[in-house]
């Protein structure tokens, strides 16, 4: 991560030393841009990373790149900005591949795949194996062009009001639930329902949803799910890792310069290191706190974990079947996670 960071800092100072020593641009010449975040900014982790996006870009552009930040709903919807973005009615938006699954499926694998990647092979494969090739041709159709823009450690498996000791216990449960992960849990009887975070606490609340999958821990309790539901499930089988993006209309990227772009892509490199860093860094804490306020943590026995697991492999071979960008997506994923395990099962201790 050191390497990272030296070059994206190395980066930066050369922008800001290009910029400074160019004119002062004329108000008249000045890119103002409107985006949506999916996330509020008190939400920890994940809410600051659009808000720190545009203030850095303001700030090393001296004011002459302006991207002007809204809190979910400002502008549209929490999670419902594709369209806006590509309509073109916003410049851009930040949020998560997942959202965009009722658009086209095959965009739940940009995100986050059942027993799939962990961080460091999620962004292996996105850069270097093709991902990102192919997620850009898909939102390209809509006029859309995309930047991955943060990545997330392993979720909590979801919280619960009761306690679940087999899979015969998430029969007729109703649950927040996103992404491919979703149609595991139907397999079981589990009603599943995408909210927007900002919506999951009210639900919990009023009984709308019986259970809830969303985040990490310190987005969960920043949600406030742990005065609600007293039962958090480990391991986050359904998303190892969970990649952010930052959707741009193709027009608003295409009108830029080369530097802006340079820019923007940067600033989601850095913003993808330190979400991670931060994910990592202070779950531990969030969880001692968790238990202090009477959440029991939980881990799910092994027999469950494979229930999921053979659930998964009906759910994968269902879904390329039904889209066929799902299943180019699936065969570039599984032909790198097949070269990468080489590499994988002898570097790291398991």
């Amino acid at each position: 991560m050191s390497l990272v960071r030296l070059s994206l800092i190395g980066a930066a100072v050369a922008t800001v030393v290009t910029i400074a020593a160019a004119p002062m641009l004329e108000a008249q010449d000045r890119t103002r841009w409107r985006m949506h975040s999916t996330y509020a900014r008190a939400l920890p982790v994940a809410g600051e990373t659009a808000y720190r996006i545009g203030e850095q870009v303001g700030l090393i552009t001296g004011g002459a790149f302006d991207i002007r930040v809204f809190e979910p709903g400002a502008l549209v919807p929490g999670a419902a900005y594709y369209d806006a973005v590509s309509q073109g009615s916003i410049n851009a938006a930040y949020g998560s591949p997942g959202f965009n699954a009722g658009k086209n499926s095959a965009y739940n694998f940009f995100a986050a795949v059942p027993f799939g990647p962990d961080a460091g092979e999620m962004l292996a494969w996105l850069h270097h194996g093709g991902g990102l090739e192919l997620a850009r041709e898909f939102y390209a159709r809509d006029n859309i062009y995309m930047i991955p823009c943060g990545i997330l450690p392993p979720e909590s498996a979801g919280w619960f009001k009761t306690e679940i000791r087999s899979v015969e216990d998430l029969a007729g449960l109703r649950m927040r639930f996103l992404g491919l992960g979703a149609k595991v849990m139907e397999k079981f009887g589990v009603s599943t329902q995408i909210l927007a975070p900002g919506e999951v606490f009210q639900a919990l609340e009023l009984g709308t949803i019986d259970a809830a999958e969303q985040s990490i821990p310190a987005i969960d309790r920043g949600l406030g799910f742990y005065q609600i539901a007293k039962f958090n499930y480990f391991p986050g089988w359904h998303q190892p890792s969970t990649v952010q993006e930052l959707l741009i209309n193709l027009d608003a990227w295409n009108g830029l310069s080369d530097a802006q772009r340079a820019l923007l892509e940067m600033a989601c490199d850095q913003a993808t290191v330190e979400q991670l860093a931060a994910g990592e860094a202070g779950q531990h804490a969030i969880m001692q706190q968790n238990e202090a306020d009477g959440v029991s943590i939980m881990t799910f026995p092994d027999e469950m974990i494979e229930a999921f697991r053979a659930a998964w492999e009906e759910v994968i071979a269902e879904e390329i079947a039904a889209n066929p960008d799902s299943a180019r997506v699936w065969e570039s994923l599984t032909t790198f996670r097949e070269d990468y395990a080489i590499w994988g099962e002898r570097a790291y201790l398991r």
